[in-house]
């Protein structure tokens, strides 16, 4: 770690540590950590982190840190299409998959878009037939944003919606998991897209192949010609088989777990339509500006990095947890545990020297009210601290009595207050702690704009805390080694440690 936020990072440690009693007595936090986030006609996002232990003082320091650790070059970098990912020698232009970046990537991000709304509207219009049912084999980023998206905007509700497209999004290499999709979708009415950055991922193209023995199995003559292909590798999915007008190409540049506003998002368009997946694309953007063109305190995804870190660093926890009270967003979890934890989840610095503190936090969470009924003991009484955050939205995603929402965020907020006072009580089994760190993200409605920036902000989030303990947030090679095992073991002729071996000899694997 270089000198300079070595120095920042002893000045936060000597800071003192007041008690979230203490801070709210002493003045007006919601002036210093809640702001609402405005998206347009009205719509916006409110960010309150007043409820953590960020005070002036903390908050004054992680300024001076992020300026130690080259926050506004970073982030110039990753706008720019610089190298930001070093052990790889790439750039990371997620961003620009929205609008905002490096004008040549900006220019082909529009075209590969163009590309794929023309194929969506063509679908819709019937250009491959009826097709009520896509499934969608991925994994990885490939398959985690798309099931996010599409369960989170695509329901029906009273008023009729849901998705134009059933999509069954299959990730897992289990056949359990694709049967099931069989099992719901009409042979004769069902199209394929495949989605892999390098169109090799034994995962992804094994479950590929064995839909297209499903489709032929039941009477589809020409089953590859109801495929589409989502890679940044075209010519591998020609040769697999698809047919060159049916592939919709991303670039090299945006990483799986980025990939989500690529054609990755392919099946997010064919549920919602392409007007809802532009919009999901501007939410993002908005949130991109921002975070490009807001410094210090103000920067939102910047502001949860500090308060983040102060928790990693300062505090010791080891785990954040997110719980949504929307059933809509219940895999967001899910999603965040990849984008957080295979992002940060490092051991070396951008430099390839060895961090000198922890780095990303086991990220992990649930669907509010039913994790108050398993998990929120130990949140309360228990000995581990951990921050929290709450995600809700304003408008409810139902059509049921005024009741069912008012019960859900009236729980949603009543739980960062209770962790936050905690209770006295002479009875030590039923006395609260308190002083117990929350964070509240709320909607005013779960839509594709505001959706778009809730994940954009989460991205800019997790760059921003990789900036501030000086990692490469875009590399993963932590899940190759298993990877490369697994395909010794499938080769053969490899000998293993005894457990490994027996294992392998109980189960017939050789």
């Amino acid at each position: 770690m270089a000198n300079s936020t070595s120095a920042q990072w002893e000045r936060l440690k000597a800071l003192a540590k007041p008690t979230l009693g203490e801070l709210f007595a002493e003045g007006d936090r919601l002036a210093m950590l809640s702001d609402r986030f405005e998206l347009e006609e009205g719509e916006g996002i409110r960010f309150d982190w007043s409820k953590t232990h960020l005070d002036a003082a903390h908050v004054e320091a992680f300024e001076a840190l992020a300026d130690a650790a080259g926050f506004a070059e970073r982030r110039a970098a990753l706008f720019a299409g610089d190298v930001v990912n070093p052990t790889e020698g790439r750039a990371a232009e997620h961003t620009a998959q929205r609008g905002v970046g490096r004008d040549e990537s900006v220019a082909q991000a529009h075209q590969n878009h163009a590309r794929m709304a023309a194929m969506v509207e063509a679908i819709h219009g019937g250009a491959m037939g009826e097709i009520a049912h896509l499934i969608h084999v991925g994994i990885g980023g490939s398959a985690l944003g798309p099931a996010l998206s599409v369960d989170a905007l695509a329901r029906a509700d009273g008023d009729g919606g849901g998705a134009l497209v059933d999509v069954h999004v299959v990730s897992n290499i289990d056949g359990c998991a694709l049967e099931e999709a069989f099992a719901a979708c009409d042979p004769a009415k069902t199209m394929l897209a495949v989605a892999s950055k390098t169109f090799t991922t034994i995962e992804t193209m094994t479950n590929a192949e064995s839909v297209i023995v499903w489709l032929r199995e039941n009477g589809v003559a020409d089953a590859y010609g109801r495929v589409v292909a989502l890679t940044a590798s075209p010519e591998k999915a020609i040769e697999w088989g698809v047919d060159e007008t049916r592939v919709l190409p991303f670039s090299e540049s945006v990483g799986g777990r980025y990939s989500l506003w690529s054609s990755i998002g392919f099946p997010v368009a064919i549920a919602l339509g392409w007007p809802d997946f532009a919009e999901l694309l501007e939410g993002a953007a908005v949130m991109d500006r921002h975070f490009r063109d807001t410094d210090g305190l103000a920067n939102l995804p910047l502001r949860a990095a500090f308060a983040d870190q102060y928790y990693t660093r300062l505090r010791g926890c080891q785990t954040r947890a997110v719980f949504a009270y929307d059933e809509r967003l219940a895999l967001l979890p899910d999603y965040l545990q990849q984008l957080e934890m295979e992002s940060n989840g490092k051991a070396v610095t951008f430099d390839g020297d060895p961090v000198d503190g922890p780095t990303a936090p086991i990220t992990w969470g649930g669907v509010g009210t039913d994790a108050q009924h398993a998990v929120f003991q130990l949140l309360h009484q228990g000995t581990n601290l951990v921050p929290v955050d709450f995600i809700a939205s304003i408008l409810p995603g139902d059509d049921l009595a005024p009741e069912h929402h008012r019960i859900l965020l009236s729980n949603c907020f009543a739980q960062g207050a209770a962790l936050m006072a905690g209770q006295a009580s002479d009875d030590p089994a039923r006395a609260y702690p308190g002083d117990r760190p929350s964070a509240t993200i709320l909607l005013d409605a779960l839509t594709p704009m505001s959706f778009g920036a809730l994940i954009a902000f989460h991205e800019h989030r997790t760059f921003a805390n990789a900036v501030l303990m000086e990692i490469n947030p875009f590399d993963q090679f932590g899940v190759e080694l298993g990877k490369s095992i697994a395909k010794q073991i499938e080769a053969g002729g490899t000998s293993f440690d005894a457990s490994t071996e027996a294992l392998l000899a109980e189960a017939g694997v050789v």
